[in-house]
């Protein structure tokens, strides 16, 4: 059994719709789940925390660089 939070959701370029979601599995394991939809495809990555926040941080440095 897992239980399922939205975070986020939002639109991004060429119509991807992402959502983020934190997934609480039995035994308190949480993990980031993210969802992108593409049309009728989906792509669903669950990530733990050091993963998202190497992600975060990576995503963060390029967005800060690019302004």
């Amino acid at each position: 059994m897992e239980d399922v939070k939205s975070l986020d959701k939002f639109t991004a370029p060429f119509n991807q719709q992402i959502e983020l979601l934190e997934v609480t599995f039995e035994g308190d394991t949480k993990l980031l789940r993210l969802r992108i939809k593409e049309g009728k495809r989906f792509t669903i990555f669950d990530m733990d925390v050091e993963t998202a926040e190497r992600w975060g941080k990576g995503m963060m440095d390029w967005a800060t660089s690019s302004k």
